[in-house]
């Protein structure tokens, strides 16, 4: 006989590990950001502030995301991505530019980056396209069909945001991946990535840049923030400097509260604290796993695999970037890194896995 579907209500596993990373991502922020805070904005407290409206704004979404089925979102899936194209349009056209990338759309007082929401917007139509062609997705055909289908909001986001559509992109593997029964085939799927994203470096020069001061940041002006990230990972040894005792986040390192504030922890929790809190992440994506594999149906078990890709693939950039294994992408630390829209979409993402951890087999 089979199993019966039973209600279990939240993982309350996850709920708690964000609420961890939350909380730890404020200290932390507040500790890498006063320097910046009181000179631009004669505010020690500006960015916290500010990310601290974000993690509450955030924690309601979440919560109002777990009440609901998720499959109330299915029949909105294809529209929700529609608009995530139409929002990285509307970015080339008349987006705001910060620190020479183009990545904001402003509503009065008021801005967002539209890559945020695509990364959601992706996952459900990428979820509800997959389930409808289960029976198919073990053909190379279909399998190309499917990533092809993301193509158009990955060179939308990558002109202005590489990162973000490495991660858009990953994703889109992940899912197919976990959804074909035949493997051998993403070896034909992987020479078409790497392919592409050939193609794609080449288009601008700056990009063939990039690659040129990740082998020698040292004779390069723009490798100044790698190399001041490494001295500062250096410096912390074992077990840091401690909260606030940071040298390099006093100018050296460059907007330390962004991308780069995984040096910064290094630096003042040492290789211990900075374990630690890979450890919370490698947490965050087991519960995923455990919600992925129990979950009700295929749609559900796409999305949480969806949001535990995610936080895989953007967590192993941001940690690969800082320590200079990979190039400089400007990708964001989950949870940690100064980022209202970051925030905000990440909680919305962990409340539709919540939603769907409230049935499992």
């Amino acid at each position: 006989m089979p199993r019966e579907k039973k209600k279990i209500g939240w993982d309350y596993g996850l709920v708690v590990i964000v609420l961890i990373l939350a909380v730890i991502g404020l200290l932390i922020l507040y500790s890498t950001s006063t320097y910046n805070g009181q000179v631009k904005f004669q505010d020690p407290y500006y960015y916290l502030k500010k990310q601290a409206f974000a993690t509450v704004l955030g924690l309601a979404a979440m919560f109002f995301a777990a009440k609901i089925d998720y499959h109330v979102w299915k029949p909105f899936a294809p529209a929700a991505y529609l608009i995530a194209i139409g929002l990285s349009t509307a970015v080339l056209l008349i987006g705001e530019e910060y620190n020479g990338s183009k990545r904001w759309l402003s509503f009065g007082p008021f801005s967002f980056q539209p890559s945020e929401y695509a990364k959601i917007a992706v996952i459900l139509f990428l979820a509800c396209l997959v389930t409808k062609n289960i029976k198919k997705i073990g053909k190379l055909r279909s399998l190309f069909k499917v990533v092809a289908a993301v193509l158009p909001i990955v060179a939308l986001v990558g002109t202005n945001n590489l990162s973000t559509a490495i991660i858009i992109l990953g994703i889109a593997v992940v899912l197919v991946f976990v959804a074909s029964p035949k493997y051998a085939q993403f070896f034909w799927l992987g020479g078409l990535g790497a392919g592409f994203m050939g193609v794609f470096l080449a288009l601008e020069s700056y990009r063939l840049e990039r690659l040129e001061i990740w082998r020698n940041p040292e004779k390069f002006e723009k490798g100044y923030q790698t190399l001041q990230g490494l001295y500062a990972i250096g410096s912390g040894g074992l077990f840091g400097k401690g909260i606030g005792g940071s040298i390099q986040k006093l100018g050296f390192v460059p907007e330390a509260q962004n991308d780069m504030i995984f040096s910064i922890i290094c630096e003042e929790l040492g290789l211990i604290g900075a374990s630690f809190i890979i450890c919370l992440f490698l947490v965050l994506i087991w519960r995923f796993f455990v919600i992925a594999t129990h979950a009700k149906d295929l749609f559900g078990a796409l999305i949480a695999t969806g949001a535990m890709a995610h936080m895989m693939i953007q967590v192993i950039l941001n940690i690969a970037v800082v320590t200079n294994t990979i190039p400089n992408t400007g990708i964001t630390l989950p949870f940690i890194s100064y980022g209202g829209t970051s925030v905000v979409f990440l909680m919305l993402e962990m409340g539709l896995v919540l939603s769907v951890s409230r049935l499992v087999e």
